[in-house]
């Protein structure tokens, strides 16, 4: 993939035109599947808020992850975007 930069993100991961609620993200360190519950800003930086697909939204603990943005899109550093496979 072309303008993500090989040294800053593994090979997997897949940009994304945006990060969107309810889209699924898998953890590359584990494999366990995350859903997108929340996106906002913060100054000059965008984050989304995951947590576990398999967990109910009152029990589930969250992550928050910094949105890496280049001309291909956005990506999640360290997830893959599932819906395209």
């Amino acid at each position: 993939m072309t303008g993500l930069r090989a040294d800053s993100y593994p090979e997997e991961t897949m940009a994304v035109k945006t990060i969107r609620l309810g889209q699924v993200w898998r953890r590359d360190e584990d494999g366990q599947n995350y859903l997108v519950t929340r996106v906002f800003n913060e100054v000059f930086a965008q984050f989304a808020v995951m947590r576990p697909a398999e967990i109910s939204a009152p029990d589930a603990p969250t992550v928050k992850v910094k949105v890496a943005k280049d001309s291909d899109g956005c990506a999640l550093p360290g997830y893959t975007f599932t819906q395209n496979e």
